[in-house]
C-alpha cells in the first residue's frame, strides 16, 4: 500500500515516523479545455494517482521538504516564504504555506514533509494542482482553519496565479478537491457549482496515455492562450454584446457575429471556447442517457479544436489520438490538460486493450521514436486524509 511505503520512506529520511499522512488526486478532463478560465463548462474526474504528503510538526520554525521523486531537498523557515528558482518544487508547497500566513494561519514550529507522487510531472494531470491541495489539506487541518473544499481550490488557484505565475484556472484544483468515487464532475466555473456525473462506461474504460512529451511550452502558451481569449472578450463587448466571458457567447450569438473579428487567431480562440461549452453541455447530456458513441464523437471533435481553433496540440499528441482512434476497440480519443504534450484520454472497449495497446505503441514508436505510456483508472474521491 502506498501509505505504507510514505511512512516507511519518511522514517528512511526523517530518523521517526510522521504524525499524519494525507493524499489528493490528479485529474484526468474527459471534455471541456481551456474553458475555465472563461468562465465555462468543464467536466473532468479524479484520479486513484496522486500525491501523498507525509507531516511532522518540528519546533525550530523550520520546514524541511524531501521527495521520493525527485532529488532536490529543499529547506526554509516559517519567514521565508519568497518564491526562489533554486527551491524548484518546493515553491508550490511554500505558496500555499504563504497562503495560509497571509489569511492568519501558521505552522509556526515548522514541519517536516516528505511527498510521493504517483502522477507523472508534466503529464498534463495535475501533478502541480495535486501538490498544492494536498499541502492546503494538510494546512487546512492542522493549522484548524478548516476551509471547505471550494475556498481551498480557490486558494490554490491564487497561488498558481500570484506566487508561480502561470494564469491557470480553478479546474484542477476544483476536480482534485471535489472528486468523488466513480464520478465526473460537470463543473461551471463562473459560478463554481458542480454535479457529480456517474461515470457509467459499460464495456468501455478510460485509458489515459502519456506521449512521454514534458510540456515545456505549456506555461508560456498558457498565458499566451489567456490574452488572446481576454482580446477576443473586448472585442465581443466592443461589437455590443453584453458578455462578462467568453463562454456567455452561445454558438448562435457567435455565428451572427464572427464575421466582425478581423483578426484570424483571436476569431479562431473565440470559436473554441463557444463551442467547446456547447460540447461539454453535449457530453453531460449524452453521458446520461448512455450513448458512449456520442459521447466519444464530441471528444473527437474536442480534440480538432484544440488542434486547429486552440493550437495547443503539437505532434506528438496529434500523432497518438490518430493511432489510438484507427486502434481496435476505441470509440473516442482528444488531448487533456494543457497541451503541448502530456497526455491523451480515450474510451476503449475493455476486451480490445491488449490489441489496442500493441497498435498504438508500433505506431507512436515509429512516428516519433519512443513509446507512449498506458494507465487505467478508475474516478477516485477528492483530497482527503488517511
Amino acid at each position: 500500500m502506498e501509505k505504507d511505503k510514505v511512512i516507511t520512506n519518511f522514517h528512511d529520511v526523517f530518523g521517526e515516523a510522521p504524525d499524519r499522512v494525507f493524499f489528493a488526486p490528479g485529474r484526468v478532463n474527459l471534455i471541456g479545455e481551456h474553458t475555465d478560465y472563461n468562465g465555462g463548462y468543464v467536466f473532468p474526474a479524479a484520479l486513484k494517482q496522486g500525491t501523498y504528503l507525509a507531516m511532522k510538526p518540528r519546533q525550530d520554525g523550520q520546514f524541511h521538504l524531501a521527495s521520493g521523486n525527485m532529488e532536490l531537498r529543499v529547506q526554509f523557515s516559517h519567514e521565508e516564504l519568497d518564491y526562489a528558482e533554486t527551491d524548484g518544487w518546493g515553491n508550490y508547497i511554500k505558496g500555499v504555506i504563504l497562503a495560509f500566513r497571509e489569511k492568519g494561519y501558521s505552522i509556526h514550529g515548522g514541519a517536516d514533509l516528505y511527498i510521493w507522487g504517483t502522477i507523472p510531472n508534466g503529464a498534463g494531470l495535475s501533478s502541480s494542482a495535486s501538490l498544492e491541495m494536498v499541502t492546503a489539506y494538510m494546512m487546512s487541518e492542522v493549522t484548524g482553519a478548516r476551509l471547505d473544499r471550494v475556498e481551498l481550490a480557490k486558494l490554490c488557484q491564487l497561488v498558481e496565479n500570484t506566487f508561480m505565475g502561470v494564469n491557470s484556472g480553478i479546474m484542477d484544483q476544483f476536480a482534485v478537491g471535489l472528486g468523488s468515487a466513480d464520478h465526473a464532475l460537470w463543473i461551471d466555473t463562473a459560478k463554481l457549482t458542480h454535479e457529480r456525473i456517474p461515470l457509467d462506461l459499460g464495456p468501455y474504460t478510460l485509458v489515459i496515455t502519456n506521449t512521454n512529451k514534458r510540456r515545456e511550452l505549456a506555461d508560456s502558451k498558457y498565458n499566451e492562450r489567456r490574452s488572446e481569449c481576454e482580446e477576443g472578450l473586448k472585442q465581443l463587448q466592443e461589437l455590443g454584446l453584453n458578455l462578462s466571458s467568453l463562454s456567455e457567447c452561445n454558438l448562435e450569438q457567435w455565428e451572427r457575429t464572427k464575421s466582425e473579428v478581423k483578426n484570424e487567431t483571436i476569431r479562431k480562440r473565440i470559436h473554441h471556447i463557444v463551442s467547446e461549452n456547447q460540447r461539454v453541455e453535449d457530453g453531460v447530456k449524452v453521458l446520461k442517457n448512455g450513448d458512449l458513441d456520442a459521447f466519444g464523437q464530441l471528444m473527437d471533435e474536442s480534440h480538432e479544436s484544440l488542434a486547429t481553433d486552440y493550437d495547443v496540440t503539437g505532434k506528438e499528441l496529434d500523432y497518438l489520438v490518430g493511432f489510438q482512434r484507427q486502434a481496435p476497440g476505441c470509440i473516442g480519443s482528444r488531448m487533456t490538460g494543457a497541451g503541448f504534450g502530456g497526455c491523451t484520454v480515450s474510451l476503449v472497449l475493455e476486451e480490445s486493450l491488449p490489441a489496442f495497446y500493441e497498435q498504438v505503441s508500433a505506431n507512436y514508436l515509429q512516428a516519433v521514436g519512443w513509446e507512449p505510456t498506458f494507465y487505467i483508472s478508475d474516478a477516485g474521491d477528492g483530497v482527503h486524509e488517511l
